[in-house]
């Protein structure tokens, strides 16, 4: 699906398709367009109309792709990550927008829903004057929408991780490893999309590029601040995350070495009388202890149980149990 925006003599309005005559260096038109799942139809407009590069035309149809920048002359190539809202509950999961620069047109490209590119076509639709800063302007409003998005999903990560540590240190459980590699993954993927993405927004605040100005570099500048900041909190949760997961493969081990003492004190008490019991049942004859055959059984009954005490106050006196 194609969304078209053109914005001329102060008024955006919506087009059905795109003119080459808008792109005319003379023309003071401006394009949004604005590409949701193209099809391979839609698509030839990348290259028949806009002259964009066969190798960034195929990297903006496929839809996983790490965050980067790129130059081709006359138009800028960037790739960025936007949330997934439609991933599973307990999953952090992105998806790629793919954006076309140049002074005259921006292109996005997308596959499903995106929430900010949705929010604001709504709003290009209705206020003219979100065109008309220029193309540049109106990717830093998507751009700073896409990040505005990762807080809350953070704010998720790090309610999830104070949940995991409290369940390691207060209900040790060996399902809880399972969870805390879930968290690990989770961990795993918000670094590698935020540190190339600081990367490549922060070359658009150095104004590495003649399309950015002075005053949207201050605004790119606040953008790379808070993917700094994300980057930050990525790192800091993956050693949080690292320690909990050795705290739970420590308590877990102390919790079987727990489990295994009880078990060896209990093989160890019985051992004795183990043998005790079979030299009784044995078909040959055995010195009896005093009062005859009826306190017999009487008297093994009595050794077992001095012999169970006097272990038991051993290992006691040892501090093993």
């Amino acid at each position: 699906m194609i969304k078209v925006f053109k914005h001329e003599n102060g008024v955006t309005t919506s087009a059905e398709g795109v003119d080459p005559a808008w792109l005319d260096p003379g023309k003071n038109i401006l394009l949004w367009v604005v590409m949701d799942n193209p099809t391979p139809e839609e698509a030839r407009l990348l290259s028949d109309v806009f002259h964009i590069h066969e190798l960034s035309i195929e990297d903006a149809l496929n839809e996983i792709h790490h965050p980067k920048i790129e130059s081709y002359g006359d138009y800028l190539y960037l790739i960025l990550h936007g949330i997934d809202f439609q991933a599973r509950q307990h999953r952090f999961q992105t998806k790629d927008v793919d954006f076309f620069l140049s002074p005259k047109f921006l292109i996005t490209v997308h596959h499903g829903k995106s929430r900010s590119i949705d929010k604001l076509t709504g709003i290009c639709a209705r206020n003219s004057q979100l065109l008309g800063e220029g193309t540049a302007a109106l990717m830093h409003r998507v751009i700073d929408a896409l990040v505005d998005n990762y807080r809350p999903e953070t704010d998720k990560l790090k309610e999830r991780l104070d949940r995991l540590e409290t369940e390691v240190f207060e209900k040790p459980n060996p399902k809880l490893a399972r969870q805390i590699l879930d968290f690990k993954r989770d961990v795993a993927s918000l670094r590698q999309v935020v540190l190339p993405q600081r990367d490549a927004v922060g070359r658009l605040a150095r104004r590495e590029f003649p399309v950015i100005t002075e005053q949207l570099a201050y605004r790119f500048r606040d953008v790379h601040d808070h993917l700094v900041r994300l980057s930050d909190e990525a790192t800091f949760f993956q050693d949080r995350i690292s320690g909990i997961l050795d705290a739970h493969l420590s308590a877990v081990s102390n919790q079987l070495n727990s489990v295994m003492k009880v078990l060896t004190l209990i093989s160890t008490i019985f051992l004795p009388l183990t043998v005790l019991t079979g030299m009784y049942g044995m078909n040959v004859t055995l010195p009896h202890m005093p009062g005859g055959d009826p306190w017999q059984f009487w008297w093994v009954v009595g050794i077992m149980v001095a012999l169970s005490a006097s272990m038991i106050a051993y290992f006691r006196s040892r501090g093993w149990i």
